[in-house]
């Protein structure tokens, strides 16, 4: 008899083992235990010449390389250079003239000097603080455009590995798909088996072409989408994705909260928004004091020979305040007010997302080990006995095909599953400020 077909199917699922060192290692590569006894790795190694794509270089190639990060990069810089010039006096004015006055000992002559605006003391300091949190603000804007790009690369990339096993998965399944046609007609050329079963094979055969042509498409769909966030062209070719290292999730939703109040990029952002805020409602109150002008010029008279000088002290007068400064403050205020609320609900979404983040990995994490440990080895005993039980006629043709989508669509979840897990944790590393296990940079924690 045939070795069972499902020690080739099964290759997929006999490498999840679980150990926790901050976030463990919960599948992929070495042995898996079942019933106490360690089975041997079965994966397929990969062949020569198969292209693998890793994770960390297509990271790596999105950082340097995304117009949407360069982009965010340049108007952080671009803010960083605002600062010293709002907080430098405005450009001074040079002036000449030509007077002549007809008095009784006539006066005329070149005049020549130079005019400085001089805001009142605190205007410049408090306009560099300013643009300061705005600089500040765009780089913690930057920060969560990195996190956020790496987040959707991550994904795609997990949605794309799911794809690549869908096929292995698939394909296999055709093969056993067609080795039950084989069977199933050798039986009905003997009388032992109905003409309909030979059909139905044949009907699963084309079902499987079929979802096989949609799997591919899929698979171009996001070689496409990962090109565009690495900055290659669409069509340019992608290799395979490396296995999935599945990761236990231990640290605790209340560390998780804390890391997202103290480390998120959009909350700091938010927080700086309120700071700039303050120092905007600080200089609005300050405009009530006047600014100053100081002119300064040198005089000559041609009738007399003689040179003289002229100085000058303007003081612009806030006359119009109940129009002008007031609402300035008060639309200040109301900016304030606005930065603080638009913090509360940013705080409110990150929270909500760290605890959908958070509530999808720990499913995750009971559905691989029920699938990997209980459902996957009981189905794959139970298309072993439908097939042994087939080729005796025991078993009818439905049975066994049931018994080889059952567990076709149970190695498919677990996949699955394990592709959901680590994209929670993706978006989870975007929202908290940095990876979950590894250490994070030091930053001011939000208002």
């Amino acid at each position: 008899m045939n070795r069972s077909p499902f020690h080739i199917s099964s290759w997929v699922f006999s490498a999840l083992t679980f150990s926790v060192v901050g976030l463990g290692p919960l599948c992929v590569g070495g042995a898996q235990e079942i019933g106490g006894a360690t089975r041997p790795d079965t994966a397929i190694p990969t062949a020569p010449g198969d292209d693998r794509i890793t994770l960390q270089s297509l990271i790596d190639e999105l950082v340097a390389r995304s117009p949407e990060i360069r982009a965010a990069r340049q108007r952080w810089e671009a803010a960083k250079a605002v600062v010293p010039q709002v907080q430098t006096l405005p450009d001074p004015r040079l002036q000449f003239g030509y007077q002549r006055m007809p008095m009784t000992e006539p006066l005329q002559g070149a005049m020549y000097g130079f005019g400085q605006e001089i805001p009142f003391p605190g205007k410049l300091s408090l306009k560099g603080d300013i643009a300061q949190r705005d600089a500040e603000r765009l780089e913690q804007e930057y920060n969560a455009t990195r996190l956020r790009l790496i987040a959707v690369l991550k994904e795609t990339y997990f949605n794309l590995h799911f794809v690549h096993k869908s096929i292995e998965i698939v394909e296999k399944n055709k093969a056993l798909l067609m080795q039950f046609e084989k069977t199933a007609k050798a039986r009905y050329s003997v009388g032992q088996a109905a003409q309909q079963d030979v059909f139905r094979a044949q009907v699963e055969i084309s079902r499987v072409l079929d979802r096989l042509a949609v799997l591919d498409q899929q698979k171009e769909s996001l070689h496409a989408a990962i090109n565009r966030l690495v900055n290659r062209p669409p069509s340019g070719p992608l290799g395979t994705p490396e296995e999935i290292h599945t990761t236990i999730l231990t640290i605790l939703l209340q560390e998780l909260n804390r890391r997202a109040d103290e480390f998120s990029p959009a909350l700091l952002a938010t927080a700086k928004s309120i700071d700039r805020s303050e120092q905007s409602v600080s200089l609005a109150k300050r405009q009530y004091y006047p600014d100053f002008d100081v002119t300064a010029l040198g005089l000559r008279n041609d009738r007399s020979n003689d040179n003289g000088y002229q100085i000058m002290v303007g003081i612009k007068i806030p006359l119009f305040y109940e129009t002008k400064q007031k609402q300035g403050v008060r639309e200040a205020l109301a900016g304030l007010e606005g930065a603080r609320e638009d913090f509360a609900a940013t705080r409110q979404d990150l929270l909500f997302q760290v605890k959908d983040g958070f509530v999808q990995a720990q499913r995750a994490e009971r559905l691989i080990t029920i699938l990997r440990d209980a459902i996957i080895p009981q189905a794959t005993l139970g298309l072993q006995a439908a097939q042994a039980g087939y080729a005796v006629g025991k078993v009818d043709f439905l049975t066994l095909l049931n018994s080889l989508l059952t567990l076709q669509d149970s190695q498919l979840e677990l996949h699955g599953e394990m592709v959901s897990h680590e994209k929670a944790l993706a978006r989870l590393e975007a929202v908290t400020g940095g990876p979950l296990g590894g250490p994070l940079s030091e930053r001011k924690p939000g208002p």
